[in-house]
């Protein structure tokens, strides 16, 4: 249901404000719960009275700010407490694997082993908000019977407490959080005196943290190891108040040790060379630190302290500016596959990646680098995004994912496929561009690689920044797909030449824009004679692509019913007006008679072709012409014989084969002309090639550039 109140006298939890003078009755409710289930931590919500947002009222066990995130939350939002107030149920979430798969975002921020169970405040008719309470990790993966029935009952006199309050008018609302206070010393086993004394005389370093990770005592060994005075330290948090603890791993490991309710530690080296073993014992009051020198690591570090600045962290702002400028050079996917590998793999430290996408409910592997066996990446490629993998959860949920080891991985998906990829940790990064997801990042890393927060954080920027690239050549590469597409249907699939002539065509389209163009040719075999057409429609785009589409059908329609030349060039003038179109084109046609060695062409305002003898003599043809076709319906287009015995070359091109920035195209003709004398006598699929590399106009791809060589054969 989404609603939240049922039966007739439908209503809603009185407004949050300030708790009222007298006992708080929320934070009591919440402390007795606690105790009753053995909770380590907890909170209650308030549903609003205006707006169908649950507000945490009062927190108990751990500090607010490390449920900052849901502080605030919608009814809708796929959060436990929400879904126990929208559904009116109790939620069981029975450790950390389980809080991946069901409740991503919370396992992203507290990516620790907890237990939680989320329930209902709600009367028959009223829901008035939620609950939740967490256990260590070591809790049993059910809740137990006993556990349900004080969740169940607790929540339901909470209920009644509020529908009470509301009635008297005496709404209840935020409640001070309920912290641990110190604990006293026990008179009985030890005085508080001599408890001092016993633990400064220790060895090794002692601290105590309150919930806040603040330090609360601290012995003279500790003192000494963090090299600051105890009068300096007391009060304050330890990665703020010592510089070289001020990593966000070792907040973390303060954070994982209050949640999960289990003993942590780490290493931190103190400059400029001793490292230093911190041990955090946790209890619902705080923790207990125990500090030591951690010899081992020296040891393997090699024994000589290095002098120097502190290392730097992952990426700097620099590199993070660097891999963003080099993201931008990007044009199609695998040229982001190919930076990603080059730019982002090595900054980051991984040894493996892979671009995966969503498509038509299934996974699908865009590009990788690294693996050293291909099939490991591509065999999920096409796999139902209904499977449970890492790969299709990030990629349907659009929640990063990290994975210290493969322990870890094969804990929260047990569920393996045929062969491991030979690797220890990776991080799946969601790509997320506009709003909507567009694929996944996958990381992966040869050793096993603890993520702390810091590094999360600059991983998932990073994965933002490759998610702005793969949307920009997706999008590309569609495009280019389709203009290559619809200009392949355009244009002849092959040319069928008659008796007696050799033909060879090549097609490129200009690099910018859409990459498809109006240039187009075509070989109309008749008999006994046939017809050859070369064309140039205005324009880089569909229009133009569609209209020279419908300019070649026009020729080859008119050439069959048997007009001539300069009749074929006036109907399809006349055609192109008629359509309505604002672009115009250019167009040489020619009749092949190879029996008599002779061609009558026709010309629209196109470039005059060029002739190669067999003695290798080549020349310009000059030839009577009418307008561009599509500006003057009543236009007139003469007709020119030109000889072609055998062995001849006629070379037919668009204007883009000799038009270059900077280039007088005079020039460029004389420049073909001398390519077209020294090799003219190649195989003419050799000799297309050949010329279309040779040209200026072609390597710079300003315009579309189309060719057709005709050969008189000596067999004709």
């Amino acid at each position: 249901m989404v609603g939240v109140s049922e039966g007739p006298e439908p209503g809603r939890a009185p407004a949050a404000g300030r708790a009222p003078a007298g006992q708080p009755v929320l934070s009591l409710a919440l402390a007795t719960l606690m105790e009753e289930v053995q909770a380590h931590s907890g909170a209650v919500y308030l549903l609003r009275p205006d707006e169908t947002v649950l507000e945490m009222a009062v927190m108990a066990g751990m500090p607010r700010a490390f449920a900052a995130p849901w502080e605030r939350i919608g009814l809708s939002a796929p959060i436990p407490v929400a879904d126990a107030a929208r559904e009116r149920r109790l939620v069981w979430v029975g450790g950390e694997a389980e809080m991946a798969r069901r409740y991503p975002r919370i396992s992203v921020v507290l990516p620790y082993p907890f237990a939680l169970a989320a329930a209902p405040v709600a009367t028959e008719r009223t829901v008035y908000g939620a609950v939740f309470v967490t256990w260590p990790g070591t809790h049993p993966q059910e809740l137990a019977d006993r556990e349900r029935q004080h969740l169940t009952a607790a929540c339901a006199r909470l209920a009644r407490r509020l529908e009470r309050a509301a009635r008297e008018d005496r709404p209840l609302g935020y409640e001070p959080d309920v912290l641990a206070a110190p604990v006293s010393f026990v008179a009985e086993t030890l005085g508080s005196v001599e408890a001092v004394r016993m633990v400064s005389r220790l060895p090794y370093g002692l601290m105590s943290l309150d919930l806040h990770g603040r330090i609360g005592f601290v012995n003279a060994s500790a003192a000494e190891l963090l090299g600051r005075p105890a009068g300096e330290l007391l009060g304050t948090v330890p990665w703020v108040s010592v510089p070289w603890l001020n990593d966000p791993m070792y907040e973390d490991r303060y954070r994982a040790a209050l949640v999960s309710q289990q003993v942590t530690s780490f290493v931190a080296l103190r400059p400029p060379g001793e490292w230093l073993s911190f041990r955090m014992y946790p209890s619902t009051t705080g923790l207990s630190v125990r500090v030591t020198r951690a010899r081992a690591v020296a040891e393997m570090a090699g024994g000589t302290p290095r002098a120097g600045p502190a290392p730097s962290r992952l990426v700097t702002i620099s590199q993070l500016l660097s891999l963003a400028g080099a993201l931008t050079e990007a044009v199609g996917v695998r040229d982001v596959v190919q930076l990603v590998w080059d730019e982002v793999a090595p900054a980051v430290g991984s040894q493996a990646l892979a671009l995966l996408r969503a498509q038509g409910g299934r996974m699908h592997v865009l590009g990788h680098r690294g693996y050293p066996e291909p099939h490991i990446v591509e065999r999920f490629d096409g796999l139902p995004l209904s499977e449970r993998t890492p790969g299709t959860h990030v990629l349907s949920s659009g929640v990063p994912a990290f994975f210290d080891s493969q322990e870890q991985l094969e804990r929260l998906y047990p569920i393996r496929h045929d062969s491991p990829d030979g690797f220890a940790a990776w991080a799946y990064l969601p790509l997320i561009a506009s709003g909507r997801p567009v694929g996944t990042c996958v990381l992966a890393y040869t050793e096993p690689h603890v993520f702390p927060a810091d590094e999360r954080a600059v991983l998932t920027s990073l994965g933002g920044l490759i998610a702005q690239a793969l949307e920009r050549a997706l999008l590309y590469d569609a495009k280019h797909r389709l203009a290559h597409g619809l200009q392949q249907a355009l244009l002849p699939h092959s040319l069928t030449p008659p008796p007696g002539i050799e033909a060879a065509a090549r097609y490129l389209p200009a690099t910018h824009g859409m990459e498809i163009g109006g240039d187009f040719y075509d070989l109309v075999p008749t008999r006994p004679l046939a017809a050859a057409v070369i064309g140039d429609v205005q324009g880089h785009n569909v229009t133009a692509a569609g209209l020279m589409g419908q300019i070649r059908t026009g020729v080859r329609a008119y050439t069959t019913v048997g007009q001539a030349p300069h009749e074929v060039m006036s109907s399809t003038n006349r055609l192109l007006i008629e359509l309505g179109t604002e672009l115009f084109a250019s167009c040489l046609y020619l009749r092949l008679d190879p029996a008599r060695g002779r061609a009558v062409m026709a010309r629209a305002g196109h470039p005059p072709p060029l002739l190669r003898r067999p003695d290798g003599r080549v020349r310009v043809l000059d030839l009577a012409g009418g307008p561009l076709l599509g500006i003057d319906a009543s236009a007139r287009y003469p007709t020119t014989e030109v000889c072609m015995v055998r062995g001849s070359v006629l070379v037919l091109y668009t204007d883009g084969l000799v038009e270059s920035p900077g280039i007088d195209i005079e020039d460029a003709l004389v420049d073909l002309g001398g390519l077209l004398a020294e090799i003219g006598n190649q195989p003419l699929e050799s000799l297309a090639d050949e010329v279309v590399r040779h040209s200026a106009g072609a390597r710079g791809r300003v315009d579309d550039v189309a060719v057709l060589l005709l050969r008189a054969r000596d067999d004709g």
